[in-house]
């Protein structure tokens, strides 16, 4: 041998391969704060919705039979009447009027839903079973054949003898035989209304966009 180190039995250099970083771990305190911001602000746009733009309802009695059945559900823009006036035909919640006694129609019942039939300044009258807006007959294709609209289930004279009041409006539900509306209660204000019935949302196989 000639003492010259082959060197096959050296070690291995070293790694010097830098470290990743460790992701700092959250508090717990301020996960709980975040959820807590979330859902109050979730809980705020839903308030905020319901207040000014949509907002579901029931239907709580068969007074707009066929069309909407009682336990329906729909939904009612609030924003329609901010943009255009009350359509004649559109269905609309309205908060509960009283009843020609004063007292309200029914105290466990906040809102309902009617049609619009009289727009203000219009005379409404019925004629043989038929309503007349501004002496022409309106034409009704909701309602079923052979529907009656008369004053049979209320005073004798239970439509206006006159032309509706300004910011005045005549409603009526589409089962006229089973409606305690404004043949009852008189036109309402516009003042009343919460808004427009644009969608049936249940039961989904009665979907329904009005």
């Amino acid at each position: 041998m000639n003492g010259e180190e082959t060197g096959t039995d050296a070690p291995a250099p070293e790694s010097h391969a830098p470290a990743l970083p460790t992701k700092p771990r959250r508090s717990s305190s301020k996960t709980a704060i975040e959820w807590v911001l979330l859902i109050g602000a979730a809980l705020v746009i839903a308030v905020l919705v319901k207040t000014f733009l949509f907002q579901a309802f029931y239907i709580p009695s068969d007074s707009m039979v066929p069309t909407l059945k009682k336990n329906d559900r729909v939904i009612v823009n609030k924003l329609s009447y901010k943009f255009h006036k009350v359509h004649r035909g559109d269905i609309i919640v309205f908060s509960t009027p009283k009843g020609p006694d004063g007292q309200p129609i029914d105290p466990t019942i906040k809102d309902l839903v009617k049609r619009v039939i009289g727009l203000p300044g219009e005379t409404v009258k019925e004629k043989n079973g038929h309503v007349f807006v501004n002496g022409t007959a309106l034409k009704e294709s909701y309602l079923p054949a052979g529907t009656v609209s008369d004053c049979a289930s209320f005073q004798p004279q239970c439509f206006p003898t006159g032309p509706l009041q300004a910011d005045r409006y005549w409603v009526m539900g589409d089962n006229r035989a089973g409606s305690r509306d404004s043949r009852y209660f008189g036109a309402i204000k516009k003042s009343e209304i919460v808004g427009r019935v644009f969608v049936r949302i249940w039961p989904l196989n009665r979907l329904h966009v009005f």
